[in-house]
């Protein structure tokens, strides 16, 4: 089974830089999108041959995920069932057969870390949220989930010490999830691999110049590792300021 995800920045303006024809040639089983920024009815999309979720944010042009999956689910739901997280758009969950996939896109903890108080709390409701899925069944997650979680998924660690995405306490609660049963698919692949990044500013030729930040993610559960085949960042694909992950499971 073949999943990709995807920040888009906005569906809309990522469908006049070639998005279906990255979607085509991805040809993946599941495809995964977070920050879709639309309402309901604001775009139609022709997927044959696929099912289309939507997650929509109560606020107009921000945040949202979808998931276009072959597979059809046995359940879908939305959000994590806590009032306080779930009118952003930022979770789907497809139950299948043997396993749950889950696609998010994590707040931001914004400039100054303003929102961090927020983010520890839905770190910790949704690592719990996750915990109890994987009890039933193993779990694929995938998402911007707003965190380079080492050094070496970033650039340049010493100057965004203290910045969003790269503060001490997001940081571990990447650690923590982790240590909860879970697997980051890229480094059990490539543990050591370092320039290697899915997410550039638009700022400052960060692209041009390769200075980014791993940010995007497949995290599976631990029961799943015997399974997984491939793990990719596809660096080269433009039309957003994240490129595509993906993930091939047996």
């Amino acid at each position: 089974m073949k999943c990709i995800s995807w920040n888009v920045n906005g569906l809309r303006a990522a469908m006049k830089k070639g998005f279906m024809d990255v979607f085509t040639t991805l040809n993946a089983d599941i495809f995964c999108l977070q920050e879709t920024k639309l309402q309901a009815g604001q775009i139609e999309l022709d997927l044959p041959g696929y099912e289309q979720y939507w997650n929509y944010a109560e606020k107009k042009g921000y945040s949202g995920t979808a998931i276009f999956t072959r597979k059809t689910p046995l359940s879908v739901s939305y959000g994590m069932g806590r009032d306080e997280h779930d009118h952003e758009g930022r979770l789907i969950t497809l139950e299948l057969d043997d396993l749950y996939v889950v696609t998010c896109y994590t707040p931001n903890s914004q400039n100054e870390l303003a929102r961090l108080p927020y983010r520890m709390q839905w770190e910790d409701d949704f690592r719990a949220y996750l915990k109890e899925l994987d009890a039933k069944k193993p779990v694929i997650l995938c998402g911007d989930l707003n965190v380079a979680h080492e050094e070496i998924d970033l650039k340049n660690p010493k100057t965004n010490r203290k910045n969003a995405g790269f503060s001490d306490e997001e940081r571990q609660k990447m650690t923590e999830l982790l240590a909860a049963g879970f697997t980051d698919t890229w480094r059990y692949f490539y543990p050591d691999v370092t320039g290697v990044y899915s997410w550039w500013s638009y700022r400052f030729k960060a692209r041009q110049n390769n200075a980014g930040w791993r940010i995007d993610y497949f995290i599976t559960s631990k029961s799943l590792d015997s399974r997984l085949e491939k793990a990719e960042i596809y660096t080269d694909i433009t039309g957003s300021d994240h490129c595509p992950v993906g993930l091939i499971i047996r």
